[in-house]
């Protein structure tokens, strides 16, 4: 067969329109960053073990898929390259600092040579991403390579560090507000704590920010706490397009400053303190000076927050995550009857003042100890009381996740990756350790009244992967057992109200799967789009491009 060449009869215009059609880069291009509700995916891993990836590792890899195409493209043909090679630029995306060095001698030729300044290669780049997985250079050793490659990049609009940046966040944040003032909408920031002086300036300078997110790192020498701020004390800030906040590690200070700015349009705010007791941010004081037109709110830290009170700052909440293991109430609350005291034991945590009226969707995070599998079953072994009251925190905050406190709740989501995998990995919640009794009287609890209860992928809770091996197997055996199945249901439903007999979705049982599989899709149909849904559409453009990734590993 002859081999097949590419038409040149074509305009330049309609092939361009083709190459973004293969290159699939409407998600790389979103402003919104990952939010702890995006969805993870099960994969197998390179020991052929199932894992979850969660949507950042995701992204990065329809980023490496991205360019594997692009890169085939300008390699079918002198017109293609010719035509494509902007291509290749739009989107810097590399996990060794060390390429900063070629990128940066590609660059300065191209601009070198260029007649236009539209024909410089940096013209057409978008997005900076850089991550590393390979720590022989540093950021630092590579500051002077890093600004040049912004200064040539003048319509940049993501600019995503994952790596901390050490002392050269003050040079490439000069840089970014020098070069990109106008087109930059996104940031991602690694930094450490001593540096949170020029993140306030550095903020101060880029006023069309959309999205930020920056993680506050400190080194066991460092006190968090007492950071000299400088002329950054008391700076009023005024950030008028912000619409998503994400903070992480120690911004005790930094949120205590942000009370002050103006932040008109922020709809989404996100804090994760990570494992650390001490810095704890006043999630209050900051709520109640940015909270009123917040839709969506995601809490983590490890001491518990007063949640009716944060509640009730943020009234127009669409989507609302805590820390689960919260002891919201105490287990016992002392009551007055008849004159005398009593004890009464409670049924639910308080976490309304009065009923919230806007919020459909509620996660979960934390829950470790609550399925009684994992490492948190180990440790439970050996603390059995500290246990215990985690385990009751869950269950009375769970029990508050009902149709009084809030009306309009369509679905609660289970965010931790880790108790998921150890969930898969134990095949399921523990019968010795009251998981299972206690996943049933959730599932129950829930469902009674309409309420999907989901893990981190969006399925719903318990359905776990399976091997095509053992999918084949359970499907003869439902062949050989179906009449019997069909006969069983009949008799259940003589006996509705009846919980010994009220079935739950298995994940041993193909056909139940493949009914909730269907049942998703019909939840999926009937949601509600979120007022916040349009800066992170790329969400479930991502979703997909997680499921392809499954397929393929």
């Amino acid at each position: 067969m002859d081999s097949i060449t590419p038409r040149s009869d074509l305009p330049a215009e309609i092939w361009a329109q083709i190459f973004d059609q293969a290159a699939d880069e409407d998600v790389i291009f979103q402003y919104g960053l990952p939010s702890s509700m995006a969805e993870s995916a099960w994969f197998k891993n390179f020991h052929d073990e199932w894992a979850l990836r969660r949507p950042t590792e995701a992204l990065n890899l329809v980023q490496r898929r991205s360019y594997t195409t692009k890169k085939a493209i300008v390699s079918t043909c002198k017109a293609w390259h010719r035509m494509g090679s902007e291509l290749l630029f739009r989107c810097l995306f590399f996990n060794d600092p060390r390429k900063l060095l070629s990128l940066c001698e590609t660059l300065d030729s191209s601009s070198a040579t260029a007649t236009t300044v539209s024909s410089s290669l940096g013209w057409w780049t978008r997005r900076i991403h850089l991550t590393s997985y390979r720590r022989s250079t540093t950021i630092s050793e590579l500051e002077d390579a890093f600004i040049s490659v912004i200064r040539h990049c003048p319509n940049l609009e993501i600019f995503i560090v994952d790596v901390p940046m050490e002392k050269t966040f003050g040079p490439v944040a000069d840089a970014l507000a020098t070069y990109t003032l106008k087109s930059l909408r996104t940031v991602h920031w690694t930094v450490s704590c001593e540096a949170l002086p020029k993140v306030i300036w550095a903020l101060d300078s880029l006023p069309n920010i959309v999205c930020a997110h920056i993680n506050f790192d400190t080194n066991k020498s460092e006190d968090p706490e007492c950071i000299p701020l400088g002329s950054a004390s008391g700076l009023r800030l005024n950030l008028p397009r912000l619409q998503q906040l994400s903070l992480r590690g120690y911004f005790g200070q930094f949120l205590e400053q942000a009370v002050g700015w103006s932040i008109p349009s922020l709809k989404s705010f996100t804090f994760d303190c990570g494992t650390h007791r001490t810095d704890q941010p006043d999630a209050v004081g900051f709520l109640t000076a940015h909270g009123a037109k917040l839709v969506f709110l995601d809490l983590n830290c490890i001491p518990a927050l007063n949640v009716a009170k944060i509640l009730d700052l943020c009234p127009r909440l669409t989507t609302f995550s805590f820390n689960a293991d919260w002891r919201v109430q105490p287990p016992s609350q002392e009551v007055q009857a008849n004159g005398g005291s009593t004890t009464t034991s409670q049924t639910m945590s308080i976490l309304v003042n009065q009923p919230h009226q806007n919020i459909t969707t509620i996660g979960l995070h934390g829950l470790m100890y609550a399925f009684g599998v994992g490492f948190a079953a180990e440790i439970s072994s050996g603390d059995p009381l500290r246990a215990h009251v985690i385990r009751r925190s869950n269950d009375l905050n769970v029990a508050a996740l009902n149709r009084s406190n809030f009306p309009k709740l369509l679905r609660v989501r289970t965010l931790s990756p880790s108790m998921l995998t150890d969930l898969n990995k134990a095949d399921g919640p523990s019968q010795e350790e009251g998981g299972m009794e206690r996943y049933d009287l959730w599932w129950g609890m829930l469902s009674g009244v309409g309420i999907r209860l989901e893990d981190c992928t969006g399925a719903l809770l318990g359905t776990l992967p399976v091997d095509e091996d053992e999918e084949d197997e359970e499907s003869d055996e439902e062949e050989e057992e179906e009449s019997d199945e069909y006969e069983y249901e009949s008799e259940d439903d003589e006996v509705e109200g009846d919980s010994s007999t009220r079935r739950r979705p298995r994940v041993s049982n193909i056909s139940e799967l493949r009914q909730l599989l269907e049942e998703c899709r019909a939840m999926e149909e009937k949601r509600e789009e979120s007022p916040f849904a349009a800066m992170l559409s790329g969400m479930m453009n991502m979703d997909m491009a997680v499921s392809m990734g499954t397929t393929s590993n």
